[in-house]
């Protein structure tokens, strides 16, 4: 105890400095000083994970491999953020993310347009002939429908937190609302990159214009996140188990260009009319959200 005292008071000084500057400092020195955080704090954390996994560099990840990763770099955001806003006397409430029943219907009400939106875009391309269900498949859902739930629940969580909370409000102190919209949809969708750049480059446009549907569903709600959290915990959840269960066969019969490139659907005409049609409802509804 005595030790801490004495590192705490030899500290002291540079702690206060740091705290008025962060106060006064502009919005994108605060948003760069979260990512630089972020990164530096989590690469020490991937790289014993990624010695306990005995991934090799040389080698593309593997799923199994993955999915650690990832949940260590989710699970360290709010760990980080929690101290910038310490830092800089804010809190989650600032950045829309609300613990009430408000935010928990929104959720409930997102998660369910997310879900319902690719079901008719599914049901449309099925109806085409653009793509047909492996019914062999449907015995392997039950038991990853809740594991991909709660995964779904907390990516969307965590992404809505970080980007159409803390990172869309810190950019729209010195950006119009629309330019502090795009700006911060274009880092998600890029960073997005980190895990696999073959797939993921298709895809981009997509991710871009799903961060702006987003931040709308955000506006929809009056500033809380639980629309946009459960919109897009829905879309990743209905997503994820389709392809962990490989229920969905396409049958080749257009470009993949229309049905999503490396069976993607944010990577085709599908999935932005999905995305698209969700924003349009959004906008036409948002007075009852």
């Amino acid at each position: 105890m005595f030790f801490l005292f004495i590192l705490i008071t030899f500290f002291e000084p540079s702690v206060n400095v740091l705290l008025a500057f962060l106060e006064n400092a502009p919005p994108l020195v605060i948003v760069m000083a979260f990512f630089i955080c972020w990164i530096v704090c989590w690469l020490p954390i991937a790289a014993v994970v990624a010695i306990l996994l005995n991934w090799q560099p040389t080698k593309p990840l593997q799923p199994e491999q993955k999915m650690p990763l990832l949940a260590s770099l989710y699970l360290l955001a709010p760990l980080i953020l929690w101290g910038v806003n310490w830092l800089t006397n804010k809190s989650f409430s600032d950045y829309g993310f609300v613990g009430n029943l408000s935010t928990l219907s929104s959720l409930v009400l997102g998660f369910g347009l997310g879900v319902v939106s690719l079901a008719i875009v599914f049901s449309g391309q099925f109806w085409l002939g653009w793509c047909s269900f492996e019914k062999r498949n449907f015995k392997l859902l039950l038991p990853i429908l809740l594991p991909i739930f709660l995964i779904a629940l907390l990516v969307g969580g965590i992404e809505e937190l970080v980007f159409r909370g803390f990172l869309f409000t810190e950019l729209a102190q010195d950006y119009p609302l629309w330019v502090a919209a795009a700006i911060s949809s274009l880092i998600f969708a890029l960073l997005h990159l980190v895990w696999e750049q073959r797939e993921t480059a298709p895809q981009l446009p997509g991710l871009w214009l799903m961060g702006m549907v987003l931040v709308l569903a955000r506006f929809a709600a009056s500033g809380n996140l639980g629309l946009a959290w459960g919109l897009h915990a829905g879309w990743v959840w209905a997503i994820a188990t389709l392809d962990t269960a490989e229920v969905i066969i396409y049958t080749g019969k257009v470009s993949d260009w229309f049905t999503g490139k490396n069976k993607k659907p944010l990577a085709g005409l599908a999935g932005i009319i999905c995305v698209l049609g969700s924003g349009v409802i959004i906008w036409l509804f948002s007075r009852y959200f």
